[in-house]
């Protein structure tokens, strides 16, 4: 066989192979390429419904995000209805918003689990809305316990603060990266519809192509249309979605801007009834103060006027006796100034003067006053448990508060029966008693087995002027001034009563750490013994000629040589001409100006002159700029009281003018 006969069996059989493989090799691309469609056709489906699920998550969370600014916002129009009406209603409707509010808060929370971009975002709104919640609680709370002024004064504080702010800047924020999110979601949703698309046309080009497989193709192609289809009607749906809920939120905006509105124009007509308002309770508080008042001081009149006309008569014959109403007429001095006191402690214009107490130690000293303020008929046990802890209060409010649980203890139980008065130590946890801070707490129980409260009575008892005593037999301050002073103290008060069986009333006053030189200062207090100063001509400025005599006549009997002035304006007129006077003794409140603005009108060569401020109203005098340097002496006054504010007024000049020279 020749070259050429092999090599041309040689072509055809390589002919014959290639016809007889090549379907199969036809098939295998056929079947791999459809493979491939196939592959790409279930990620590309895969993608889209996941980017389609984004999306409608994207969307959930835009809404529950609006809806709980819109949920919030109506709560906070409600409470402002609330502590202007005092409706019952709309304060549990307040709380029923609210408590929605932070549902939806929880479903924004739960629905953006898994978007870290999120979830700083959502806990940081709900810090804001727990941190706007107490505020807005304590408002509520307030108007619960009728105080509406604060009520309203703290409403508009909050208006103004920055949670409200600083939760509407996180609701835009979600919103905000959430858009962000959305247009790439949308993005996605395009992209994998483009994919599938091409895998329909490809798909449909092999069927045409392959007439072996053109039902296949045409099966593929019809799925993949099919596909597109249910895709753009998904769009659809979600498109028509989304402008429902563009067009409620345009409809809630428009809601909020009118609740805006309205809310301005009742603030608006707040303000201009405040006025009205506050007259309206100046009257109230007059009418209910004016019975018990006057009782009390009728009380105490009697008993100065009573034992002055006894001592008057038994003088020259039994001056012990004399003595002894001399006694009881100071002592009943004493208590109308204290009940004075009572009043401008109730009413915060005089500050508490606070320093380190032994309960212990105060409980032993009132067992003799507490004994003949309650009478002989109760039996009193007192229980000293405080075991040295010491307590950061004003003594004599904390003895003012003790007495009048026992005065309220005897009422209860009609003047017979069995009080107990105990001190004791207490570890508390957080908010475990009130609103009290964790830590060592001093406690002091007052207990009484004598008819004892309804919850009705027990809910209210801390109101000013509320009271269950007839008229002119209480004046409803008592409680009210404890609960105050406790409050200022940074403590907290409770009460347990049963009907029949009596109440326990215990106050928490935190601990106060004393060191061993504030313990001997303490020993040693009492029996202090003050500074003594040669005779001081001192310059009187009072406008009461009555008080003026008796001030001058003290002040001689101590020792020293007073000079009168009747008026403001003459003191620098007695000055220039007495220029030996060490020491201003001055009113503050006197016809054309006060005690303070005086001082600051004299001339600068008498500046260096110690001043002491006489007055029976200070207010917070002792905190204003006007006082800076001074000594300030309360109405009335014993003798004692008034060598120690001149000791004290003439040992800090000396260091000023020490100071003076220096410079």
């Amino acid at each position: 066989m020749a070259d050429g006969d092999i090599i041309e069996e040689q072509e055809l059989g390589w002919r014959a192979m290639a016809r007889r493989y090549m379907p199969v090799v036809l098939v295998i691309l056929l079947i791999g390429s459809l493979g491939a469609l196939l592959y790409n056709a279930s990620n590309a489906t895969r993608d889209h419904q996941r980017a389609l699920a984004e999306q409608q998550r994207s969307f959930e969370i835009i809404a529950l995000a609006r809806a709980f600014d819109a949920k919030t916002a109506r709560a906070e129009i409600t409470l402002a209805r609330y502590v202007i009406s005092l409706d019952p209603d709309t304060g549990r409707l307040f709380q029923d918003q609210w408590r929605t509010a932070g549902s939806q808060l929880k479903s924004l929370a739960y629905a953006s689990r898994s978007s870290d971009w999120q979830r700083g975002n959502v806990r940081a709104l709900q810090a804001a809305y727990a941190q706007r919640g107490k505020t807005l609680s304590e408002i509520g709370l307030r108007t619960t316990y009728d105080q509406k002024m604060g009520a309203l004064a703290q409403f508009h504080k909050a208006g103004q603060s920055q949670d409200i702010k600083r939760m509407t800047a996180l609701i835009d924020l979600v919103i905000q990266a959430e858009n962000a999110r959305l247009r790439e979601r949308s993005l996605a949703v395009t992209l994998a519809g483009d994919r599938t698309e091409f895998v329909g046309k490809t798909s449909r080009m092999l069927g045409l192509v392959l007439l072996v497989c053109v039902l296949f193709a045409l099966w593929l192609a019809n799925a993949a249309y099919t596909e597109r289809r249910n895709a753009r009607r998904m769009a659809d749906v979600e498109g028509e979605r989304a402008d429902r809920l563009e067009s409620a939120v345009a409809t809630r905006t428009a809601e909020l801007s009118d609740a805006y509105l309205q809310l301005k124009q009742e603030s608006a007509e707040r303000e201009a009834a405040e006025e009205n308002l506050r007259q309206m309770h100046k009257m109230d508080a007059v009418g209910q103060l004016t019975g018990g008042i006057a009782h009390d001081f009728n009380n105490m009149l009697a008993v100065v006027v009573g034992g002055l006309e006894l001592a008057k008569r038994k003088l020259r014959l039994k001056p012990e006796e004399a003595g002894r109403h001399l006694d009881n007429a100071m002592e009943g001095a004493n208590r109308a100034a204290a009940l004075t006191r009572r009043l401008l402690a109730f009413a915060r214009s005089e500050p508490l003067l606070p320093s380190a107490v032994d309960p212990d130690s105060l409980l032993r000293g009132m067992a003799d006053l507490v004994d003949r303020t309650i009478g002989d008929q109760i039996i009193v046990q007192f229980g000293h448990q405080a075991k040295g802890w010491h307590v950061f209060v004003d003594q004599h409010q904390m003895e003012n508060a003790i007495l009048n649980l026992c005065v309220n203890a005897r009422d209860a139980m009609e003047g017979r029966g069995r009080l107990a008065i105990e001190t004791g130590q207490a570890e508390l946890a957080a908010n475990e008693i009130g609103e009290c801070a964790p830590g060592e707490y001093v406690t002091l129980s007052v207990t009484d087995n004598g008819c004892g409260m309804t919850p009705e009575v027990v809910a209210r008892v801390f109101e000013p002027f509320f009271t269950t005593k007839p008229v002119g037999k209480g004046t409803g301050l008592g409680l009210s001034q404890i609960f105050g002073f406790v409050r200022q103290s940074e403590g907290e008060i409770r009460i347990d009563s049963t009907v029949s069986k009596g109440t326990s009333v215990h106050i928490y006053l935190p601990r106060k750490i004393v060191t061993e030189e504030e313990k001997a200062g303490e020993i040693h207090q009492p029996g202090a013994v003050h500074t003594l100063h040669p005779p001081t001509r001192i310059l009187v400025v009072e406008d009461d000629p009555r008080v003026l005599n008796q001030t001058m006549s003290a002040l001689a009997e101590l020792g020293h040589l007073p000079i009168a002035c009747d008026h403001p304006t003459k003191a620098a007129k007695l000055l220039a001409n007495n220029l030996d006077i060490g020491l201003i003794m001055s009113d503050v409140l006197m016809p054309d100006m006060t005690g303070p603005e005086m001082i600051r009108d004299l001339p600068a060569q008498h500046r260096h002159l110690p001043v002491l401020f006489v007055t029976g109203y200070t207010g917070d005098a002792t905190e204003s700029a006007d006082f800076e340097g001074h000594e300030v002496l309360r109405k009335p006054y014993t003798l004692m009281a008034l060598g120690q504010a001149l000791s004290q007024a003439l040992s800090g000049s000396n260091r000023a003018g020490t100071a003076a020279a220096a410079e």
